[in-house]
């Protein structure tokens, strides 16, 4: 076998497991801040309003 078709083979595999990782990287990092923005979701909802802000309409305006 050609010494340059075993490189090329060689470099392409490495390239597309390198393509994986990243892939799976980024994945993580969504997930993460996916993850992080449920957090922050539930706070915001379980916090009461603050005073004179969104528990009654006021129609007498």
């Amino acid at each position: 076998m050609d010494m340059t078709l075993v490189t090329s083979v060689l470099s392409a595999k490495q390239a597309a497991t390198q393509q994986v990782a990243e892939f799976k990287i980024m994945k993580k990092q969504h997930e993460m801040e996916m993850s992080l923005i449920d957090m922050l979701t539930e706070v915001v909802r379980s916090a009461p309003a603050p005073s004179g802000q969104g528990a009654v309409v006021d129609k007498s305006a």
